[in-house]
């Protein structure tokens, strides 16, 4: 069998994503294997929404724990406090400025634990390519899907 593709995720990515595997697995699963038991006790399950519902739940849940622990198997934890702080690499906190100077930050992270709402986007996607290496200062050109936009790096941070 080959070797998974090693998934890099910062620690707090890995204890989120542990975090739903062990709800999943101990309570939300737990709940579902209860209510399809009493389903399937009444009877008649062909027309029995709970115990129909609860199979497709379990079926859902099962799929979801199967990718979690893929997820876990392969993951490379990668502490962002130990990186070059003068260059943007995974981890960092970066605060761009378009050509408008309207402002945007955002954290590089492993693609398993991207938020766009909260800021935080795949190490592979367009906007962290094309960050990756550059420095305070610096201006990058982004290729998105509504066209290409330039950013300039205004500040870099890591958490220690």
């Amino acid at each position: 069998m080959a070797q998974p593709d090693v998934r890099f995720i910062t620690a707090e990515g890995f204890a989120r994503i542990r975090a739903e595997y062990d709800e999943l697995f101990g309570v939300e699963r737990l709940k579902v294997v209860e209510i399809v038991s009493w389903a399937a006790s009444l009877g008649d399950r062909s027309e029995n929404a709970d115990y129909l519902y609860g199979k497709k739940r379990l079926r859902e849940i099962d799929r979801r724990l199967s990718h979690l622990a893929r997820v876990m198997k392969a993951a490379k934890i990668v502490d962002p406090a130990i990186q070059d702080t003068d260059q943007i690499r995974f981890g960092a906190t970066v605060e761009l400025a378009d050509e408008q100077d309207a402002r945007r930050t955002v954290t590089i992270v492993g693609d398993d634990e991207t938020d766009a709402g909260h800021g935080r986007i795949g190490w592979s996607s367009p906007i962290a390519r094309a960050l990756i290496g550059a420095k305070v200062g610096d201006e990058r050109v982004v290729t998105l899907p509504g066209g290409e936009k330039n950013y300039a790096v205004v500040a870099i941070r890591y958490r220690a």
